[in-house]
């Protein structure tokens, strides 16, 4: 039996370093197994592993102690480094699984955005944000988990597709939420 173990990076970071390589979520780009580039774990029963994660940043306008305004920083990654698969135990049905756990990963960011737009200007903004991030982030994992479960990690292939669809629909309704 194939398994595949998904794990999100979450990073609160207003910047990404110059050294780390990523991939930015895009519509137009397709994950392939030359993206994942990090070292096998030969004692692990997965076949394949993504790590990808939502950065966020926010910087806040200040008057005296009042926060008069912000503005937000979020994107979703993947991380080739982090993210590793044994090629005799993979397909494609493998990388079209791991494809939307990367795609799971927009969703949540394009969620994020869309609550920090409701979001009012307050002195505690700052908390507000983080109180969000921290719930996103936790959504997230909660999704991922019920995705590779549903699947069975890509072997029942219809719900596989059934979960795709899904997905797909969901990443059109927050279109407006999309970089």
């Amino acid at each position: 039996m194939k398994k595949i173990l998904f794990y999100t990076i979450c990073l609160i970071i207003s910047g990404l370093q110059a050294q780390d390589v990523t991939i930015p979520w895009s519509s137009s780009y397709k994950l392939s197994w030359n993206d994942f580039k990090g070292p096998i774990d030969e004692n692990s029963e997965a076949v394949a592993t993504t790590a990808s994660g939502i950065t966020f940043g926010y910087s806040l306008k200040m008057k005296g102690q009042s926060v008069e305004g912000f503005t937000t920083t979020v994107k979703t990654y993947f991380y080739p480094e982090k993210s590793w698969y044994k090629p005799k135990q993979v397909d494609e049905n493998v990388l079209a699984h791991e494809q939307f756990h990367f795609n799971i990963t927009e969703l949540f960011a394009r969620k994020f955005r869309k609550e920090i737009a409701g979001l009012k200007v307050s002195n505690t903004i700052k908390e507000s944000l983080n109180t969000l991030h921290k719930r996103i982030n936790k959504d997230l994992a909660a999704m991922q988990k019920r995705y590779d479960a549903e699947t069975n990690y890509s072997i029942n292939k219809a719900l596989q597709n059934k979960w795709q669809l899904f997905i797909a629909e969901e990443l059109d309704k927050l279109k407006p939420y999309s970089h």
